[in-house]
């Protein structure tokens, strides 16, 4: 499955930004689908999944009740809604695969298959 995610942008403090995730080559039922993200020097930090269903969640305590992350299965799209972005928030996000069936709650990047390109977001204050 081949992933391109989009959405990043440039937005103030306490706003909204909409990641997407489109899929390719592969249906995203299939698959758990996880966002990242990568800020300058730091290691790549789990952000959130979402199960092939569509029926489960599991977030990073950083992102609980800011983030949410759904699925559009019919448009093979994952989504990362974000709400009451804070400057820490600032990174490259990426969205990730790994086969349906396996536990959505898994914050490792080795537990991932697969990898899109990232998009940059930029929180500023």
């Amino acid at each position: 499955v081949q992933l391109q995610a989009s959405g990043g942008g440039l937005v103030q403090a306490g706003g909204s930004l909409r990641l997407s995730c489109a899929a390719s080559g592969r249906t995203v039922s299939s698959y758990v689908m996880g966002w990242f993200r990568q800020a300058p020097g730091k290691e790549r930090e789990f952000v959130g999944a979402i199960s092939g269903l569509g029926g489960s969640t599991y977030y990073a305590d950083s992102v609980k009740g800011r983030f949410t992350i759904s699925r559009d299965n019919a448009k093979n799209t994952v989504y990362l809604q974000m709400n009451s972005l804070k400057p820490e928030d600032t990174a490259v996000y990426l969205c990730s695969a790994r086969p349906r069936g396996r536990s959505i709650m898994v914050q490792s990047t080795r537990s991932y298959d697969y990898w899109g390109q990232g998009t940059q977001v930029t929180v500023s204050s």
